[in-house]
């Protein structure tokens, strides 16, 4: 009964605080992830009576499940936007600027870090440095998703944006890899090949072949059936085969063999997409489902947040430093890269702000540098990476709605009424 409760209560407070944030032009999602904080553990959950809140964040990760089958429909809706008829046109481009923005990101943020280990000596170390500028390289597909997708945001910005989100993260996980690799190679002094080189390939090449193979399924057993609801039925169990398929982790041999949920799941939609004919009538259908799935989602994000970092001074200085230079990075890597190979002057101009939002993937990497740092290092990264993930979620959302908007790709909202368009 109280995990019925808890997500009701989620489901109706996310919902009700957008109604708060719409006439402050705030966007949905941050309507969603401020819910989730008063909710949470650190507002309402204090009052520790269970279903009325989360009381702690042991009973936020309870809900782990949602969370990773709400990313697993993300992935699927922006592999979605892989149509070869765009890609002809922004393939390259696209390719180009993910690579200069997620680059251009590390060296800043890595750059700056070193610089603060010299600086301020025991409040960081120099592979704590190393590991948060290869995390800076990863991007938050699901705010910028639901900001486009809320706003129905049309134009060459917008074309460009969800493809370098979706390519961000294959380059994230090459650029965590070798930057990881190197500072676990300072802190212990060995330098392990497999980590650095072999295993995040292998995810990667794991990923797109096993997300081909599900696209191609998938296309082939919607022509089985003819009735919408049943089509839809069949998208959904794809998507969730998907999402576990990429929880599985073996070995073969010295070489750990995983999957990255994101990349197995764009991949999907991709093939889905290209391969199947009526693919965009279901995709339509699926994103109407999947609305109150992506609202938990970011309520449970908005729970997750540790306002208690703000307690520690020198986290606050190193996360803010790490905050600035990582926008500095993905603006000016965007911008250069834009602007060498030819992109529209809108897109030059505004696509680097739209990169700004950061959680999933970086929290994952975070994870695995908890893991792998002893003690203190591994607190400090996963520390600065919250602090970071918090301001970002918070902050980006509306600064992508801004730029869309001053990039001419969001139009004027109008009120809606039963009957038809009531304009403004």
């Amino acid at each position: 009964m109280t995990v019925l409760l808890s997500l009701a209560v989620a489901l109706f407070a996310g919902l009700m605080m957008t109604r708060l944030c719409k006439p402050l032009g705030l966007p949905a999602v941050t309507g969603y992830l401020i819910a989730g904080i008063l909710i949470g553990p650190y507002c309402l959950g204090q009052f520790g009576v269970e279903g009325l809140g989360f009381t702690s964040f042991e009973n936020v990760e309870s809900f782990h499940i949602v969370s990773e089958a709400a990313l697993g429909f993300i992935a699927f809706t922006i592999g979605n936007e892989f149509r070869l008829s765009s890609l002809r046109q922004i393939g390259k481009q696209a390719v180009v600027v993910s690579i200069f923005e997620a680059v251009t990101a590390t060296i800043l943020v890595d750059i700056a870090l070193v610089s603060l280990v010299f600086l301020m000596p025991g409040v960081i170390e120099l592979p704590v440095a190393i590991t948060l500028g290869a995390i800076a390289a990863a991007t938050a597909p699901a705010a910028t998703l639901m900001v486009v997708r809320q706003y129905k945001a049309k134009g060459p910005v917008t074309q460009m944006l969800l493809p370098v989100v979706a390519l961000d993260d294959a380059i994230g996980l090459i650029v965590f890899a070798v930057s990881f690799g190197a500072a676990k190679a300072l802190s212990s002094g060995q330098v392990d090949v497999l980590s650095i080189a072999v295993e995040p390939l292998v995810e990667i090449v794991l990923s797109l072949v096993v997300g081909g193979i599900l696209g191609a399924l998938l296309s082939y057993t919607e022509r089985i059936f003819h009735s919408r609801s049943k089509r839809l039925s069949i998208t959904v169990a794809y998507v969730l085969l998907g999402v576990a398929i990429s929880q599985v982790n073996f070995n073969i041999g010295p070489v750990n063999c995983g999957f990255s949920s994101l990349l197995l799941l764009m991949m999907m939609g991709t093939v889905f997409c290209n391969m199947c004919d009526f693919s965009e009538e279901l995709m339509d259908r699926l994103d109407r489902w999947t609305g109150p799935l992506f609202a938990l989602f970011f309520v449970l994000s908005g729970a997750e947040l540790q306002l208690s970092i703000f307690s520690q001074w020198t986290m606050v200085l190193v996360g803010i430093v790490y905050i600035v230079i990582r926008c500095v990075g993905k603006y000016l890597g965007a911008s250069f890269s834009a602007k060498i190979t030819h992109c529209e002057p809108t897109v030059q101009k505004y696509l680097g702000i739209t990169l700004f939002p950061q959680a999933g993937v970086a929290l994952g990497m975070t994870l695995i540098a908890a893991a792998e740092f002893p003690g203190e290092q591994g607190l400090i990264v996963r520390n600065i990476t919250l602090f970071a993930v918090m301001v970002y979620e918070l902050v980006g959302p509306l600064l992508t709605k801004i730029s869309l908007t001053k990039a001419g790709e969001i139009k004027p909202e109008e009120r809606k009424s039963s009957r038809g368009v009531l304009h403004h």
